[in-house]
Parts: structure tokens; sequence; C-alpha cells
């Protein structure tokens, strides 16, 4: 094996460290994963506890795109069969306040089409770049908000709304999400307009089946706080469920945790300038995931989306489980950006049928509400936000540094994914790509 004899200790558990300590593993290394929470998974979370009928939902990562082959393919060696859903995407509605809508929802190309058109200079702009973030045309993007390209084309209020609803994709509002952002998706595809997967019984299933290869060598309630890359060798002091400290050692260390996280990291020697300051800056968007499960599917009717992107307070609605039987069913409410302050506020106010009343327009009529959860991203200790997304004060140019070495340290995470920053993904492909630069640096020792 290409690997024998080398120690790599992986901190953090998510898909992104299980990923990486797995294919470590097969390559022949010792692999030790320290995670501080007292579950793996990390922002992969699937409820199951108190919802009838025992169904479930993801409070967590929820969709895989049709052409995210890492984690299918990851997904298919554990024989996790990834179900189809959303077939239609997702349309649009406008929403107008207390539980009503402006007009009728709109299917997403749609939808879509002027955000397209008045954005299509800057699309075309942005596929000659080839995806050169350090080009003068990123960078122009990049210090624009959103809300000031809006602004600049004097977008009108159906517009506006439009971009604002994705708040609940970007985790971000227009005035702090760069327009590079929305271009980049843009130039790609719209934002919800192909069927999306799932796996089958709880996307926990991955990283609780990698969990399970790796045995003995995953090690809870053990919170990293201080590396020291020594040259020949790498020191780790963890800390106890107790509050007791000890010292680990590896040849190799990859960090697979949140950048929120990572601050908190006593590194030494210091991480170049360049890459701290990077760290630094990068944001994590709030989001407030409320899943409500109800008697009936009463959102579920001929010729009706089952997903929809909205610019309402209770942020993006879609159905959590309908590859799940049964009459009973349950939305998922995904409030991104301030939208996640503002559910918050709704659930203090007047509690989760505060929620059910803004969901008057999809005509619940007398379905009865049976159970709720709701967890707000931004007030979890060791994610504080959602996912990673860039606001008009990140450079581009430094991008290259959340995945950039520092000596016998790696670095993994949806975060440093080019091509699929933000998704489960991302997570699984980055945890994949520290795995081969540790061999990578191994063979050159």
């Amino acid at each position: 094996m290409r690997l024998s004899g080398t120690s790599v200790l992986v901190v953090g558990a998510g898909l992104a460290g299980l990923s990486a300590a797995v294919r470590l593993r097969k390559d022949g290394a010792r692999v030790t994963v320290v995670e501080a929470r007292d579950r793996v998974g990390g922002r992969v979370l699937t409820i199951r506890d108190g919802f009838a009928k025992g169904q479930h939902a993801e409070a967590g990562g929820d969709f895989i795109d049709h052409e995210q082959k890492d984690i299918r393919r990851l997904a298919d060696q554990y024989g996790l069969p990834v179900r189809t859903i959303l077939r239609q995407g997702f349309s649009f509605v406008r929403y107008k306040g207390r539980g009503q809508i402006h007009g009728r929802p709109m299917k997403g190309e749609r939808a879509w089409q002027p955000v397209v058109d008045r954005a299509k200079p800057w699309i075309e702009a942005y596929r000659r770049t080839e995806q050169r973030w350090e080009s003068a045309i990123v960078r122009s993007l990049a210090q624009r908000s959103v809300a000031q390209w809006l602004d600049e084309i004097d977008a009108d209020g159906n517009v506006r709304a439009m971009v604002r609803g994705l708040r609940g994709f970007f985790l971000a509002d227009p005035e702090d999400l760069s327009l590079l952002v929305l271009i980049e998706q843009l130039a790609s595809e719209a934002p919800g307009a192909e069927p999306e997967g799932r796996i089958e019984g709880g996307n926990d299933r991955l990283p609780r089946a990698m969990a399970m290869e790796l045995g003995e060598a995953v090690h809870l309630n053990t919170t990293a706080r201080a590396v020291h890359d020594h040259q020949r060798s790498v020191r780790v002091t963890v800390e106890l469920a107790g509050g007791d400290r000890t010292q680990m050692n590896a040849d190799y260390v990859i960090l697979a945790v949140p950048v929120t996280t990572l601050r908190a990291l006593e590194i030494t020697p210091d991480l170049p300038t360049e890459q701290a300051k990077v760290f630094e800056r990068l944001r994590y968007g709030r989001v407030t995931k409320s899943l409500l499960q109800f008697d009936r599917r009463f959102w579920k009717r001929k010729g009706r989306s089952p997903a929809y992107g909205t610019d309402a307070p209770t942020g993006a609605i879609w159905d959590a489980n309908e590859e799940q039987r049964g009459p009973a069913g349950i939305l998922t409410l995904m409030a991104g950006g301030q939208a996640s302050e503002d559910t918050q506020k709704i659930l203090a106010q007047e509690g989760v049928q505060g929620l059910v009343h803004a969901l008057d327009w999809l005509k619940p009529d007398k379905a009865a509400l049976l159970h709720s959860h709701h967890i707000t991203w931004e007030h979890d200790a060791w994610a504080q936000g959602g996912y990673a997304y860039f606001d008009p004060s990140f450079d581009p140019s430094g991008r290259p540094w959340l995945a950039c070495p520092h000596g016998r340290l790696l670095f993994a995470g949806e975060h440093t994914s080019i091509q699929w920053q933000g998704y489960m993904n991302g997570a699984v492909e980055s945890g994949l790509r520290a795995a081969a630069e540790v061999w990578a640096l191994a063979s050159g020792n």
C-alpha cells in the first residue's frame, strides 16, 4: 500500500474528514479522527426523533445534484441509494405578507429569465475568464454587492424580490453577497433548475457508514486546541470530554473543519499572512431550518411545484420527504441571511403557528401540525453558520489559500471546493483531494 507506515490525524468527522480518512486507510495509512461533537456528520444532520410514522428530514445538508459524482460514487460504495426528488425543480413566489403572495407561482425558468437577461453582459464576461479568479473581470464583480448591481441596472420590484429570494440558496442577503457569486451561478445554471437527490433513509447514513468502517479510529468529544508542525511530524493538543488535555502525534494533519472553528485553533508556526487574512475574512451564512410535519401533504397537488424560492421572511420552502411513504409529510423552511433572524423572531413571538400562518397561500386548510423541529446553524458552536459565502470584501485572488497546504498541515471542507462550495459534494471532494495531497507529500519525502 502506497502510504504504509504513514500516520495521519484528521480533525473533524464531517463528510470532508471522514472521506479523507477512509481513502487514507485504503492507501495503508494509520488514521486517527478527532471530533468535538458527540456524533459524526458535522453539518449533515438527519432528524428522526419526534416525527410520526417513522418519518425523517434533513436539518443540515439536504440536496445532491445530478452532476455531483463524488458523493454519489461514495454513497454507492456503501450501498446507499440516492433517490431523485424535486423533479420539477423550484418555482418562485413573491411574498405579499400575512400568508399571501403576489399573483401566482412562476416556474423556475420563467422566473429567472429577467434576471439572466439583465445579467447577460456580466455572464458572458465571466465565461471569458475560464474561472480565473485573479482576472480583472472577476475582481470587478467581486467588489460589487448584488444589491449595488440591482441599483446599477435600476431593477424592478420583481427582479429584486427574485434575487432576494436567493438568500435561501446562498444564505446571504443581496447587500452582503458578492455579485461574483451570483454571476458564477448564473453562468452554469439557474439555482434549483434541475432535479435533486437525497440518500434513501437519511443523508446521515453516509457519514455513519464511513465512521463504522473506521471503527475505533474515530474519537468523539475530542476537541483539537493546538497544532504544532515540527517539520518532521505534527503534534496536536486535544481536549477530552472531561476537560483534560493530551497530545497526539502524526506525520500529517488534515484540518477538515469550518473556518469558523479553524480560527480558534492555535497553529504554530504561524500561517502565511495571506492565508491567515483569507481565513479571517471568509464569512458563513446565517440560516434557520424549520421542519414542519403535517398529517397530510396539502402542498402536493396536480400541477403544483414541490419547492419554492421566495423572499418571505420564513425562507425557501420544499417537500422534505417526498420519497417517504404515508399520508403525513414534512415541509422544510430554509431561512437564510436576514430571514434567519426574522424566522427566529416569529418563533419567539408567535410560536410555530406563526410559520404555519405564513403558509396560508399554499392553502393548508385544516391540515394538522404533528411535529416541528428547528435548528439555527449560526448558533451551533462548531459551525457558526450554514456554509461559506463570499462578500464584497473577500479578495478573489486569495481563494486558493483556502486549500493551500502549510507544511504538514492540509485543509479540507466545503469552503475549499471550487466547483461545489457549499454542497455536501464539495466536502467529499475536498476530503479526497486532501488525502491525495498527503500521498503526494509523503512521496516526495
